[in-house]
């Protein structure tokens, strides 16, 4: 650990790289959210121009269904939709996406709904969705000429930069809450990165991440100063659903809320499959899912208001456990054009929600997931939820991560001596 803490410490020259030298793809620039002037692509998150949080803007060419099925079964079938370089495969990489798509039926049957999909994230090579942005960020910083992979992370992140670093052979550095999970902190330091963590939540290590991205310009803080091409990763949880599908929208589609990128990015994927013919742009309708102890964007829509007011996170769904998420605004924005909601349940609900997957479809989440599940459940029981529409839960980690979570409510039915009759003995005490 101490050669990886003097990695690059003194590294604080630019990026090398110019607009006019990186090729990522059909992303042609950046653009403010808020006013949407341009500037050219750079590592830059927030718009000279007013402020607000940048996004990529794209030329597109030609994008067919069939060179999209043609792909690698990863997230580069979309490469053409992504700002990565047209040989972003051809460099190691982790590899994510093509997840499951399942059809739940046990838990539509159980929940009142007509037709359910779960979208298990589980199953990329963290365990996570986050392997799907960092694999896009990697893909950038390399264009921009980065050295170090870093980020802030509630978790999940973390572990997928060390593992994206650790497999191009960058150095990592990663920065987390100290009270994190002891899951996700030693499935971060397994890769033998530089690990720190901070004493305090989320938003101060988020903070602190800003402060070192502006000190070390050779650090590619994935969501910080290329945050931009880090969120477009999310999108592809949208292309897959669609292809999924059979290259159609579903109805409704429920996503938890950290930061609020992931939900937004869902969204403009389903937008830009329509908008170049993929598929047929149908209405969907988009629900958020947060834990009642960290529910800054729940609380502004249920009160009709356009800010979100920043919360100290008081929860177990600790990857959910942003305070303060930068895309809250946007969240808001698109729940309320796709005529959904947004929904918080407490910290035994999530629990609840966790074991009811577990239960019905052989899907252990984390305590994101079990947010998700028991936010759907609240929605269709408050009528908000459709239940004779067709429906995606999205499911973004495992259970392994968050075992605490569960540990006092699951365990051996009984503890039996060598025989026969003592199992049946405690199979029969169980049916009691």
């Amino acid at each position: 650990m101490g050669k990886d803490l003097a990695i690059s410490m003194t590294a604080t020259t630019s990026n090398e790289a110019t607009a006019s030298t990186v090729n990522l793809g059909p992303a042609a620039g950046l653009a403010s959210k808020e006013s949407g002037a341009r500037i050219p692509l750079a590592p830059e998150f927030v718009s000279p121009d007013d402020f607000s949080p940048l996004e990529v803007v794209y030329d597109f060419g030609n994008v067919r269904r069939e060179d999209i099925e043609a792909g690698p079964r990863s997230i580069w079938r979309y490469k053409q939709l992504l700002p990565v370089p047209p040989n972003v495969a051809d460099y190691p990489n982790t590899e994510p996406g093509c997840t499951r798509l399942i059809k739940a039926d046990r838990l539509a049957a159980e929940l009142g709904v007509r037709k359910l999909w779960i979208k298990d994230d589980t199953g990329n090579p963290t365990h996570s969705f986050k392997d799907r942005v960092v694999a896009v960020a990697l893909a950038a910083a390399r264009e921009f000429g980065f050295k170090v992979l870093a980020c802030p992370s509630t978790g999940n992140l973390a572990n997928a930069t060390a593992a994206a670093a650790a497999r191009a052979g960058w150095e990592s550095v990663v920065l987390i809450p100290s009270s994190l999970e002891r899951a996700k902190v030693l499935t971060t330091a397994v890769y033998d990165g530089a690990l720190i963590a901070v004493d305090g939540n989320y938003d101060d290590v988020n903070r602190l991440a800003t402060e070192l991205a502006a000190e070390h310009e050779d650090w590619a803080f994935v969501n910080v100063n290329v945050r931009p091409y880090y969120s477009e990763g999310s999108k592809t949880l949208g292309f897959e659903v669609a292809e999924q599908l059979g290259w159609r929208l579903p109805e409704q589609i429920v996503v938890p809320i950290a930061s609020g990128s992931q939900l937004t990015k869902v969204d403009k994927g389903f937008q830009e499959f329509g908008q170049l013919g993929l598929v047929e742009p149908t209405p969907y309708r988009v629900f958020g899912a947060q834990a009642t102890g960290c529910s800054p964007v729940s609380a502004a829509f249920r009160s009709g208001h356009d800010v979100v007011q920043p919360v100290k996170p008081d929860t177990i769904a600790r990857s959910l456990a942003i305070g303060a998420p930068a895309d809250g605004p946007y969240v808001l924005d698109t729940v309320r054009r796709t005529g959904g909601a947004i929904e918080d349940v407490t910290d035994a609900e999530v629990v609840e929600g966790i074991r009811l997957l577990a239960r019905t479809e052989g899907v252990f989440a984390e305590t994101a997931g079990g947010v998700t599940m028991a936010c759907a459940k609240k929605l269709l029981e408050t009528g908000k939820l459709d239940p004779d529409a067709e429906t995606v839960l999205l499911i973004t980690g495992d259970g392994l991560k968050t075992l605490d979570a569960v540990a006092d409510q699951v365990g051996p039915r009984a503890t039996v001596p060598p025989s026969a009759a003592a199992v049946h003995e405690a199979l029969e005490r169980g049916r009691g």
